[in-house]
């Protein structure tokens, strides 16, 4: 499964986080949310169709911050920050995800 797909099916069962995803794309670095279930970039245009994966699978991830929800940029609220793309595998598939 692609890992963008994987961090959304992680949002969906978490609603009560958030993920802040730093990743390499196509050479652009970006910087994608993810709540409850769907995505955004913070830097690059959003398909409007949600099915159309923000993070592709060739994406590279070079940290993930977990935030409690919703999101405010203002004062975020960090539960961890700066896991690697492996951290994070471990977590998934432990729940099966």
């Amino acid at each position: 499964m692609i890992p963008g797909l994987r961090l959304e099916q992680y949002a969906l069962r978490q609603p009560q986080l958030v993920l802040l995803v730093r990743a390499v794309i196509e050479g652009e670095a970006d910087e994608v949310l993810i709540y409850r279930g769907f995505s955004s970039s913070l830097m690059r245009p959003t398909a409007a169709d949600p099915e159309v994966p923000v993070l592709p699978e060739n994406a590279e991830i070079e940290a993930i911050d977990v935030m409690v929800g919703p999101y405010n940029p203002a004062a975020p609220q960090y539960l961890h920050r700066g896991l690697s793309w492996g951290d994070l595998l471990a977590i998934l598939e432990e729940l099966g995800i």
